[in-house]
């Protein structure tokens, strides 16, 4: 059965209290730390990992919590799927690039200049730089000067939580709705879904929310109906 990715208007972003960090528990508190102190002096961070281990989640994260400090706040950011990216900006608040090892050689370009620009703005006074990829700063197959800035500060693995912990911690957040997931169900969602806890979690709000507004009880032929509705 195909994956597909849990795209489908969901009701907020990511943010770090909708992360469910696992063994991760160590990265989360870096960057929840920073984002709440930006202004601190900043060490560039890169995050690596294999696809489901919430690295663009926690990049979104931290892209809402520096949002949610004032309205004027700005950052760059830069991933995979923009093909023309814009010039660096003094105004920005942090520089974000997201699945790094994506990049083109266009993408690559204005990432070197981003850091670089990063490192050296506000009258010397270094914005953050947070990037993210699939494999750690050694084994990327980019350009040697951005490759070699990617590890020059903090540098964390994410781990996957394997499907027992996700069924757990989907059962308790179940639970703590008062929500009954049958087994069928939670197979259905760990397979036709992006296993991003935080994704999932997401998604349990939505079927709770349809199955409470169409008063039906959560089953496989209720999601459907409500991805069909979607």
């Amino acid at each position: 059965m195909k994956q597909i990715a849990l795209d489908i208007g969901l009701a907020s972003g990511p943010t770090f209290a909708s992360y469910l960090a696992g063994p991760n528990e160590a990265a989360l508190k870096h960057l929840q730390l920073w984002a709440g102190n930006p202004t601190r002096s900043p060490v560039p961070t890169y995050l690596w990992g294999a696809a489901g281990s919430g690295k663009t989640h926690l990049l979104r994260s931290v892209r809402e919590a520096l949002r949610e400090q004032g309205a004027g706040i700005r950052v760059g950011w830069l991933d995979a799927s923009v093909a023309q990216p814009v010039e660096f900006d003094e105004g920005w608040a942090a520089v974000l690039l997201d699945d790094v090892h994506l990049y083109t050689a266009v993408q690559q370009h204005a990432a070197f200049n981003w850091f670089v620009n990063a490192m050296g703005s506000r009258d010397g006074h270094p914005l953050w730089v947070l990037a993210a990829g699939e494999l750690p700063p050694a084994d990327l197959t980019l350009r040697e000067d951005l490759r070699t800035r990617l590890g020059w500060g903090h540098v964390f693995q994410l781990q996957a939580l394997s499907e027992p912990e996700c069924r757990a911690v989907l059962r308790q957040q179940a639970d703590a709705r008062g929500v009954f997931l049958g087994d069928e169900v939670m197979d259905f969602m760990l397979t036709r879904f992006s296993r991003d806890l935080g994704s999932l979690v997401q998604l349990l709000d939505l079927i709770d929310g349809y199955s409470l507004q169409t008063q039906r009880a959560i089953t496989i032929p209720l999601i459907k109906l409500m991805l069909n509705d979607e």
